[in-house]
């Protein structure tokens, strides 16, 4: 018979109220790992965030606002597989309170206005669909047009394969913008946190002009056992870490979590925004070799598709392919 005392004050404990670490298996109370920024204070796990908890992170108290909250998904394929496609986007909504898997908008950084755009993971693996995509391309336009520093935080399996080809058009769709970023002289900073994977790492989030990693983030583009089948080979364990595409010059710098703010501001501070009569103009010069000069290559080639896509003028090849010397349109005018 157990036995009562009258001074004992044991509060029932339910798993709600703490969380096992999946590193080092610590227990910790829900409270503690949201006042250490969701980060194991025994291993220094990072764990996952959402929209909400990054921008508070980030950005000033109050400073963001929330750019094109009403674009919703559709379901253009008609897509089934063990329950259809609207109803699994009906269930992320109810599950994470948002209508996507990424949010963009305007705020700031210590007093430097930002266009940012957030995943979160929670919402179907934080997959890139058709409005994603069209989300984070706004979000380079408005960086563009307002001259302000373009951040992307990424946290996605990839492409949605509900929406089947219309995903993979995404990759084109928000890697075309940088382009013109890239040549108005307007950094854009790619933060990479567990996981960034699939189409979304074949993209924007590659291209960063800095490239930070947030600690022990998995980053690839396909699974391990895909990678290794594909090249025929065993890969080494932990080839996908932050820490080893640091070690090969994929990332910039891994940053843990406490000092991202304070970094990405210091970044902003060392590329500020090149005045517009110094910005780099896109002429038919040769460009300098980089993915942002083999992107600009492919832009053109699809300029028509790509404009028609995202809304943004590219400039066409000239018509007349008579040498290097021909002129594109307007050219004299600059």
């Amino acid at each position: 018979m157990q036995i009562k005392l009258p001074f004992s004050r044991r509060r029932e404990v339910t798993p709600e109220t703490w969380t096992v670490c999946p590193s080092c298996e610590s227990q910790i109370f829900n409270r503690q790992l949201e006042r250490n920024l969701r980060v194991c204070p025994t291993c220094g796990h990072h764990f996952r965030m959402g929209i909400g908890q990054r921008i508070e992170l980030l950005l000033d108290d109050g400073s963001f606002v929330e750019h094109d909250a009403g674009l919703e998904s559709g379901d253009p394929l008609g897509f089934h597989d063990q329950k259809p496609y609207l109803d699994r986007l009906e269930a992320a909504h109810v599950k994470t309170g948002l209508r996507e898997a990424a949010v963009w908008g305007i705020g700031t950084i210590d007093g430097q206005r930002i266009a940012i755009g957030l995943f979160d993971f929670h919402f179907m693996g934080g997959s890139m669909g058709s409005v994603v995509g069209e989300k984070l391309a706004r979000c380079f336009e408005a960086a563009l047009v307002e001259r302000i520093p373009a951040i992307v935080v990424s946290a996605s399996g990839g492409a949605r394969m509900q929406e089947g080809t219309l995903s993979l058009l995404q990759l084109a769709k928000t890697t075309a913008p940088l382009v013109r970023l890239d040549a108005a002289g307007i950094p854009f900073i790619s933060i990479l946190t567990d996981p960034t994977t699939g189409g979304v790492l074949a993209s924007f989030a590659s291209l960063g002009d800095v490239i930070l990693a947030e600690p022990k983030a998995l980053i690839g583009f396909a699974g391990a056992r895909v990678a290794s089948g594909t090249v025929g080979e065993e890969l080494p364990e932990g080839f996908q870490s932050a820490e080893s595409l640091l070690e090969h010059g994929f990332v910039d710098d891994i940053v843990p979590r406490s000092e991202l703010r304070a970094t990405v501001s210091r970044l902003l501070r060392l590329m500020p925004v090149a005045p517009v009569e110094d910005g780099w103009q896109t002429t038919g010069e040769a460009r300098g070799w980089g993915p942002i000069g083999v992107l600009s290559g492919m832009a053109e080639r699809f300029g028509t598709a790509v404009s028609e896509t995202i809304g943004i003028e590219v400039e066409h090849p000239p018509a007349d392919d008579s040498g290097p010397t021909a002129q594109r349109p307007g050219e004299d005018e600059r």
